[in-house]
């Protein structure tokens, strides 16, 4: 059994598809068939299911995946460690994050302490960065909400307050607490469902007895504020995420009852380079000291 040959195969099982694989691989077609054909005659056991060029991983292939994700996380580990003790003060950190507002003064911060490290920074659903941190593929992630899963440590580093935006000339906008309750009949603009905030949202609000109204559903946080200034309709914003402007006034909910977890995710198992121990200590740092500050700041 060759190492091309398990590289091979974790490709098709994960696009279920012989063209798009040999595609993603830079191989042809035909030399992706024979080396997964090499690989199930090697073990004396077909991997799929073949339906044209559809390939569907059948009990054999599925419990193998297992072990050849697992022997290749560990040499991937391997390289990394070596990489490290090598060339300590250079390398790439990989990142992905569910939550992009506080990661540009994280990583300025994590800039000055380690110039010369690299970051490769993705923005990922729950679901998409958990596939990666289960590969190994990611150092750190940021993720609200927070992963629970065996292989995944989780590390709350924010409880971050969900405030209300609206503009100036709101009936509200003299206020600076609210209840829930009190936004039955307003209109908002959010992000699709899917979005960890706009979920938990909804979830708090259905308990309270409504369902908010909304006259805007996009997959771009960043734009909530513009259309909010605009009087389209008020918006629920992290505090983390909230963008000082004149024409709008953020309030807080009353008793505190809506917040979002903001967790640091990373796989038990993967190597911790001392530039990525560097990051996390910086992340660590930046939220404690965003907890000590006023939510109003």
């Amino acid at each position: 059994m060759e190492l091309l040959q398990l590289q091979y195969f974790l490709e098709v099982a994960r696009m279920e598809h012989v063209t798009e694989a040999a595609r993603s691989l830079h191989v042809t077609q035909s030399s992706l068939s024979k080396t997964i054909q090499r690989l199930e005659e090697d073990l004396g056991v077909p991997l799929f299911d073949r339906k044209g060029r559809k390939l569907r991983l059948n009990e054999f292939g599925r419990k193998f995946l297992c072990r050849a994700e697992r022997a290749l996380f560990e040499l991937e580990q391997g390289k990394l460690e070596l990489s490290d003790l090598s060339s300590p003060e250079h390398g790439t950190l990989e990142l992905a994050v569910t939550t992009a507002s506080t990661l540009p003064d994280i990583l300025r911060e994590f800039r000055k302490k380690l110039p010369d490290i690299q970051f490769h920074v993705q923005m990922l659903s729950t679901q998409e960065m958990a596939a990666l941190l289960h590969r190994g593929e990611v150092d750190f992630c940021l993720s609200s909400p927070p992963i629970q899963e065996d292989d995944i440590e989780c590390q709350i580093v924010f409880i971050d307050p969900i405030l209300v935006a609206v503009p100036k000339g709101h009936r509200l906008a003299d206020r600076s607490i609210v209840s829930l309750t009190e936004l039955r009949d307003e209109w908002f603009v959010g992000v699709k469902r899917g979005y960890g905030t706009r979920d938990l949202v909804d979830s708090i609000c259905k308990s309270v007895g409504f369902a908010p109204k909304y006259v805007y559903e996009g997959d771009e946080p960043a734009r909530l504020i513009k259309l909010v200034e605009a009087d389209i309709g008020i918006a629920f914003i992290p505090s983390t995420a909230r963008d000082s402007r004149e024409q709008i006034k953020y309030l807080q909910v009353e008793n505190h009852e809506l917040v979002r977890e903001i967790a640091l995710l990373w796989h038990r198992s993967r190597y911790i380079s001392r530039a990525a121990l560097e990051f996390r200590e910086v992340v660590v740092d930046y939220f404690g000291a965003l907890s000590k500050l006023p939510v109003g700041h």
